[in-house]
């Protein structure tokens, strides 16, 4: 039994959730380093990649109220996956 943990990140956005997963697409696999991904699976909701060892990626992207709701998670992708997320536009902080 592995003892690592799979690192999981979430986060709302005001991109649509075909955007978040275009620009997913375009982040992980146009990248020319040992950490390039390639798609494995996707679909209207996510899209799962690949790197060289067999690792795993997965992200998705649902419509929610007023935004996108955005769920990324690895084994091994942790920095790389962060980096995405903070290239994503976030909501707005609601005001009272």
């Amino acid at each position: 039994m592995s003892t690592q943990r799979r690192t999981l990140i979430e986060r709302r956005t005001t991109l649509s959730p075909a955007e978040v997963l275009s620009a997913g697409k375009q982040f992980f696999t146009r990248r020319n380093s040992i950490y390039a991904l390639f798609i494995e699976q996707e679909g209207s909701e996510y899209v799962s990649l690949r790197g060289q060892g067999g690792e795993e990626l997965v992200l998705s992207a649902r419509a929610s109220e007023g935004g996108t709701d955005v769920t990324g998670g690895t084994y091994m992708f942790d920095a790389q996956l962060s980096r995405f997320f903070s290239t994503l536009p976030q909501m707005p902080e609601a005001t009272p």
